[in-house]
């Protein structure tokens, strides 16, 4: 099935010297309020779903539900508000602590304006409802949906097919390639630390596997191509296994990202100080029958969906945990025992709520609930 997609013209770059109009949601704002309006005014929508981490743009349901009465959802991939970095005062924010605490501010009016209006959420961490509920006593009462990031088996099967190419990293070399590829930034530093720390150690236990293993991190920033900002390599360096680490900024396509998964020998996934985040790519990293390594926060909702699908071998750590402590972990469940030559068993039967159709059913039927007020 065709959708339509409608597209809008923003103001030009010249206008980003302009305070308040530098990123592009604001420059498009105008152009996405009259265009959506205009939409819901010329055929009956029954809902909107914001599911975008632009939050900016969610201002737009409660002035198209005023002018229309379509009721709108609103999806959190990551928190709108967060207190990430007040809570862990040794991570700088990106763009500096000033520019973090006014639009913080901003986005704390503009979430609690729109959440007062909205009809229920949708999160891919159960913390962001809970933190939610916290901070705005009314939504006790709103409908809530936790819902993982799908994999889509398809796509995998297209791609293992296809002769299509990553020129990322070589293949049948002799070396054994361990991948990531996803962002990077200062709060996996702790996961990452110890999966170096490890390797440091494996450096001189067993030195002919360690210099015949290389490890590859793949799109770590959000900067356009060529502007971003290593984060994992200065961590390697640190560490002392530089010499078999490298990191590309440059995010690739997801075509990419995929042959990049099936040519490697083993996958790493670190994860975040910050418990409530969850990897959007866990699902594809477990499909591919591949050797997984994830380092978790204890309590991070992808602890839970592993302990019940397996597939990977997973270390966690607390917030109280010496990155030594967490590297001893990696060395024993890992590297000691060989892991990395093979894959963990995965639990395909209860894979299915997790791919695409299966989360596209449970989203639909709470689209009907809400829609209809049963919810």
């Amino acid at each position: 099935m065709d959708l339509p997609v409608v597209r809008v013209r923003a103001l030009g770059l010249r206008w980003s010297a302009i305070p308040g109009l530098g990123s592009l949601d604001f420059r498009a704002l105008r152009a996405m309020k009259l265009a959506g309006l205009k939409l819901l005014q010329s055929q009956k929508f029954d809902l909107v779903y914001f599911s975008t981490t632009v939050f900016s743009l969610n201002v737009l349901g409660p002035h198209w539900k005023r002018n229309t009465g379509v009721p709108f959802l609103i999806d959190y991939q990551d928190p709108w508000v967060s207190d990430y970095y007040r809570e862990n005062p040794g991570v700088a924010p990106p763009g500096g602590r000033i520019k973090n605490a006014i639009m913080s501010r901003i986005h704390a009016y503009n979430e609690s304006r729109v959440i007062s209006c909205c009809s229920g959420i949708t999160s891919v961490s159960p913390t962001y409802p809970e933190q939610l509920r916290r901070r705005y006593s009314h939504l006790q009462s709103l409908p809530f949906r936790v819902l993982q990031f799908p994999v889509a088996l398809r796509d995998l099967l297209r791609m293992r097919e296809s002769s299509v190419s990553q020129c990322v990293f070589p293949v049948n070399d002799g070396l054994r390639h361990w991948v990531y590829v996803g962002r990077g930034g200062p709060d996996m530093a702790k996961s990452l630390k110890a999966i170096f720390t490890a390797l440091r150690q494996w450096q001189g236990d067993c030195p002919e596997l360690y210099r015949s293993t290389r490890l590859h991190f793949i799109g770590t920033s959000y900067a356009p191509a060529g502007k971003g900002e290593p984060t994992v390599l200065p961590l390697a360096a640190e560490c002392g296994v530089a010499d078999i680490v490298t990191e590309s900024t440059d995010r690739i396509a997801f075509s990419s990202m995929l042959k990049c998964l099936l040519d490697a020998d083993a996958l790493i996934i670190p994860g975040s100080d910050d418990a409530a985040y969850t990897a959007s790519k866990l699902l594809p990293y477990l499909v591919v029958g591949k050797p997984v390594l994830t380092v978790f926060h204890e309590r991070s909702p992808a602890c839970q969906l592993l302990r019940q699908l397996g597939g990977a071998v997973s270390v966690t750590f607390r917030n109280d945990d010496r990155v030594d402590r967490i590297a001893d972990r990696v060395t024993e469940q890992w590297l000691l025992q060989n892991r990395f030559k093979d894959s963990v068993a995965l639990d395909l039967d209860k894979l299915r709520p997790y791919t695409d159709q299966g989360q596209a059913e449970i989203l639909c039927d709470f689209f009907s609930a809400v829609v209809n007020g049963a919810e």
